[in-house]
């Protein structure tokens, strides 16, 4: 009931687009592995299919989920077969709106990690199988788009030099974290995103609760991710990522708005984020995500927040 209601007034609020996964919720769990699909699902049941813009992901290999189709050994045409047709019944629907690779079939570093590691390199589907076994489904019309999610400048070229040349329909999305914690995306992504037309599906914006300021009080983290899951949080448990914090919530007070209203405007304002993913647990929460958009982010305070980028820069990768 919780979910239908933030569902219902995102919905009035304007927001039409869902974001979900076969591994969701997190931190992911066989006991609750596919139940973020089920309660959407749910609402689907009772509501018009047709009001929302409806994406998921089918999960990648290379993590030890071995209750997501005996762990996820590729992204390739049984693979994908298997996880579309879960979520179309977990979700009440026939067909996905956007359908995206949770992360790639090959090694790349993700989720904490800064740099590439070679040792880790594994064998892989290739991209032109993983291409072709998608835009069967697409075909079919169960899938109308394909995204990625967590990729790199290799992958998304890969992709769009693949579909040009053998007429597949091309990625159109990536979604990737992107926030004043990390703003890695910036590196390279966003001039392709700038070139080839494929948006940034922001997620992560408030970096799991830390650009909120809740976590600089000890009494205000009781329910919280952190709390609930810190084994999940380890990518934020670095050493400047507090003293950022700080320093942004510092700027936010200087500007007389909220950490959580700063950190979110900043993402609305960037011209290479098509939509920004937020995950609001309660309608309050909801209604100050929305607010945030009231607030604009102007030339100078791009500068001020350059200026703390600087001294602190992606502490949180």
């Amino acid at each position: 009931k919780q979910s239908h209601d933030i569902i219902n007034e995102s919905l009035n609020l304007g927001i039409n687009f869902l974001d979900a996964a076969e591994m969701y919720p997190v931190p992911p769990k066989a006991t609750t592995q596919g139940k973020t699909e089920e309660i959407i699902g749910s609402w689907i049941k009772k509501n018009d299919r047709s009001k929302i813009i409806l994406a998921t992901k089918v999960t990648g290999p290379g993590r030890p989920f071995d209750w997501i189709r005996g762990g996820p050994k590729a992204i390739d045409k049984e693979n994908i077969e298997f996880a579309l047709h879960q979520s179309l019944n977990r979700l009440n629907t026939e067909y996905i709106d956007l359908y995206q690779i949770h992360w790639p079939d090959r090694y790349v570093p993700n989720f904490g990690p800064s740099f590439y590691d070679f040792s880790n390199k594994r064998d892989s589907t290739p991209f032109l199988e993983q291409l072709d076994a998608l835009n069967k489904f697409v075909k079919d019309g169960k899938i109308k788009y394909i995204g990625l999610s967590n990729e790199t400048p290799y992958g998304v070229l890969s992709f769009l030099e693949l579909s040009k040349k053998h007429g597949f329909a091309p990625m159109v999305s990536i979604q990737n974290a992107y926030n004043l914690l990390n703003r890695r995306y910036e590196y390279g992504l966003s001039e392709i995103t700038d070139y080839a037309g494929i948006p940034l599906l922001a997620y992560s914006p408030l970096a799991f609760g830390h650009l909120t300021g809740k976590y600089l009080k000890n009494d205000n983290t009781q329910g919280s991710r952190m709390t609930l899951f810190p084994e999940f949080g380890v990518r934020y448990d670095k050493p400047n990522v507090k003293l950022a914090v700080i320093e942004y919530n510092k700027l936010a007070k200087e500007l007389d708005t909220s950490l959580t209203q700063l950190s979110l405007a900043f993402c609305y304002s960037r011209p290479f984020i098509s939509s920004t993913i937020i995950g609001a647990t309660n309608i309050d929460q909801l209604n100050e995500n929305i607010e945030a958009l009231e607030f604009k982010i102007t030339d100078e305070i791009v500068t001020e927040i350059y200026q703390i980028y600087q001294k602190f820069t992606d502490p949180s990768p």
